[in-house]
């Protein structure tokens, strides 16, 4: 299981954050900018992390259950 979040501007990905490497990757000159802003943000990148704990681990019984 791996959580995604994706930051888009005019439909291109600029940033995402990966539950697998921990921390957000930039795709753009923006998107650089941004996912070392939020890296440096220890706050935002713990919740970031247990995102993946509170959302998708929780449903995974529902997804698998539905198939």
């Amino acid at each position: 299981i791996e959580y995604i979040r994706s930051h888009y501007y005019n439909k291109v990905e600029y940033a995402r954050f990966s539950s697998s490497l921990g921390k957000f990757v930039g795709f753009t000159q923006f998107g650089l900018k941004v996912a070392d802003h939020f890296n440096n943000n220890a706050a935002y990148l713990a919740q970031e992390k247990a995102e993946k704990e509170r959302y998708c681990l929780n449903n995974v019984g529902n997804d698998h259950r539905n198939a």
